[in-house]
């Protein structure tokens, strides 16, 4: 079997490229359910645009499914921290995405302007706060979140819902969101074709633009806040003990990974140049071009924020020596092994069975196919 050690960083690895599929699958619909009461001016243009993600949304569920339940198996007392702290915001989550298998299944069951016209906001509405509340999440991860241990291992969180929205989480939450509309921006550019397509070609310009300089200034935040350091002997194969290291805060602690290990600034990079491909590409009117700088772009975000806090998962800005690390938060040996080789079989069969189905349904959605097939499309 794996060393222990090994298994608990590459479980780390696996977790972040589960919430990169996440980002690049769901991401695009999600991107593409905000942008859906802007870009479409009419009734038939906002079918085409809800048609262009209509047969893949509810697969693409599978990667926020797979990523929640693998942080759960993997990671359980990640999971039960997060959820402690982050509960009411994570009910946000919940009760927006109410709205879009509703949404999706029945707007255009009626032929009611007004009965089309909710969904379509209910729809943006399931969309646009996930994306938002991701965001702002994350940014709550890299500052510490308020929670402690006590003796016997119960969570206490001491933080509040609305403290959640301070100003670097909200910088986050903006990355989240424009990052996700750029991304939705740069599909729907694959997939339409004439006024739609002049529109999102400008909705990706400037949702990009607006991700570049967000992660630029969230940059500047994380070289100057605090962050956290294990001050005390590491053993990463050691068994579980969360309260046995002790844990100080330190400025600047979040660069160290850079300075140790000068290769990951090309993570950042590669999130930068990105962004800057995407905005080539749109204004030159390549939309897969586009939609590859935008995955580029997630890829840097997301594993910029893991590398910053590497080892730490979930800092606790409360109590530091009840962070959660990538050595003490993990489930046993044998649990991230038998994972381990589940997740090796299941990943490949699901991308391939993805790549299938949108290699399928490929091609451009227009206004002429949804009204010579009103009662098969969305």
């Amino acid at each position: 079997m794996i060393d222990y050690e090994v298994l608990k960083v590459i479980w780390w690895l696996l977790v972040g490229v589960l919430l990169l599929g996440f980002a690049v699958m769901d991401g695009h619909d999600m991107g593409v359910g905000t942008l859906l009461p802007f870009v479409g001016r009419n009734d038939d243009e906002r079918r085409v645009v809800i048609n262009t993600v209509g047969p893949h949304w509810d697969g693409n569920q599978v990667w926020f499914i797979t990523a929640g339940g693998a942080i759960f198996a993997a990671w359980p007392l990640v999971y039960a921290a997060a959820f402690s702290g982050f509960y009411f915001a994570m009910l946000a989550v919940l009760w927006a995405l109410f709205f879009r298998p509703v949404g999706f299944d029945y707007r255009s069951k009626m032929p009611s302007p007004t009965w089309r016209k909710a969904w379509d906001w209910g729809i943006f509405t399931g969309s646009m706060v996930p994306a938002l509340v991701f965001g702002v999440a994350f940014g709550n991860v890299i500052q510490g979140v308020p929670f402690h241990f006590d003796e016997i291992m119960m969570t206490y969180y001491t933080g509040s819902f609305w403290a959640l929205f301070n100003p670097f989480a909200l910088v986050c939450g903006v990355v989240s969101l424009s990052m996700l509309v750029a991304h939705g921006a740069n599909y729907l550019a694959i997939r339409t074709e004439g006024p739609i397509f002049e529109r999102v070609r400008k909705a990706s310009l400037g949702a990009m633009s607006i991700t570049l300089i967000g992660f630029a200034i969230g940059g500047v935040m994380v070289a100057k806040m605090p962050g956290y350091v294990i001050t005390s002997p590491v053993e990463p194969g050691a068994a579980l003990n969360v309260l046995a290291k002790t844990v100080t805060q330190q400025p600047g602690a979040w660069l160290a990974n850079y300075k140790a290990m000068p290769l990951t600034m090309l993570i950042p990079a590669i999130g930068f140049i990105g962004g800057l491909i995407s905005l080539i590409a749109i204004a030159r009117r390549n939309g897969t071009a586009a939609f590859i700088g935008s995955v580029l772009t997630e890829l840097g975000v997301i594993f910029t924020a893991g590398i910053s806090i590497f080892p730490f998962v979930l800092p606790s800005s409360s109590v530091p020596n009840s962070s959660l690390t990538v050595w003490d938060c993990v489930s046993s040996h044998r649990t991230l092994g038998i994972m381990f080789w589940v997740a090796l079989i299941m990943t490949p069969i699901i991308i391939a069975y993805t790549s299938w189905a949108y290699r399928v349904m490929r091609g451009k959605v227009t206004v002429e196919h949804i009204r010579a097939n009103d009662r098969g499309s969305y």
